[in-house]
């Protein structure tokens, strides 16, 4: 956890510095600068450390997920162990184990630490996957939380946060002075506000790409943790399952991109999703056949 935050600090400074050295080469008002670079700062990565912080939390509120405190059946008797004993595998803590009302097959991992996270599934889950399957997925979101994928989409999302606000401030000056006639770059008018909120939206949607192409890279890596912790075959089996269910997600946005199954989309859409399609998802496994047990 110290490692990843120290990087992530590492590299909004150096992101901070970068736009430093490109405001000066393009002659932005140096007293400007500093006041800009502190805005940067305190939005870009200072939302996405309290959304980690709270991740937990807001999960089980926005889900209704309830925590296994004492089993009270067979089937959360088998998800507590299941989990306890994964864990133990990934090197991590034991994370709370909960299940959330939703007719879908799902599942989730959050929390900001990797050894006090939580491991969440659906009823549907439950319903409609075996124990070999159900295992997988747990596999899939231990993994999750043993890989650190929590923080570090906090991070990356803290760091292009901050690339946008500069580089929007930073391109809006020029283009308000260039219409303007305003070199200097002072007494900014309405028209300034509306560029750079138009620039917000468009860097904004170039800042979203890159941080769900990351996200789909992280699922593939999940889905060897999966396949590691409960067997390649099972966890072949379990998105083969998934991909024969029609019902489409219902995971808030806060939790989707940790869940087992993504959205589905077609041309330009599928680069704003956070998983893979599952038929490429189950070719990677495939493909690694023969190199993994």
């Amino acid at each position: 956890m110290f490692t990843r935050v120290a990087l992530f600090l590492a590299t909004n400074l150096a992101v901070l510095a970068l736009a430093s050295v490109v405001m000066s080469l393009l002659g932005v008002n140096s007293s400007q600068m500093g006041g800009l670079l502190v805005f940067a700062a305190i939005f870009g990565f200072g939302g996405s450390l309290i959304s980690l912080l709270t991740s937990k939390w807001m999960a089980k509120r926005a889900t209704g997920a309830m925590v296994i405190e004492q089993p009270r059946n067979d089937a959360e008797r088998w998800l507590v162990a299941t989990v306890q004993r994964q864990a133990k595998a990934a090197g991590i803590g034991m994370p709370e184990v909960a299940i959330y009302d939703a007719p879908e097959i799902n599942a989730f991992a959050t929390g900001a630490n990797r050894n006090n996270a939580l491991v969440a599934v659906s009823t549907g889950l439950l319903r409609q996957m075996n124990q070999d399957e159900a295992e997988a997925v747990l596999g899939h979101e231990v993994a999750h939380v043993a890989n650190g994928d929590m923080v570090t989409m906090a991070l990356l999302q803290g760091v292009l946060n901050t690339f946008v606000i500069v580089l929007a401030r930073v391109v809006g000056g020029i283009v308000d002075s260039f219409l303007s006639g305003n070199r200097e770059g002072s007494g900014r008018g309405f028209a300034y506000y509306l560029i750079v909120m138009a620039l917000e939206v468009v860097f904004g949607l170039f800042a979203t790409m890159i941080a769900m192409w990351f996200s789909r890279r992280r699922e593939f890596r999940a889905d060897e943790g999966g396949a590691t912790y409960a067997g390649r075959q099972k966890m072949i089996a379990a998105l083969e399952r998934l991909s024969q269910q029609q019902r489409p997600s219902t995971l808030p946005a806060q939790v989707e991109a940790f869940g087992i199954a993504g959205g589905i989309g077609q041309g330009m859409k599928k680069l704003f999703l956070s998983h893979p399609p599952l038929e490429e998802r189950i070719a990677a496994l495939r493909a690694q056949q023969g190199t993994f047990a």
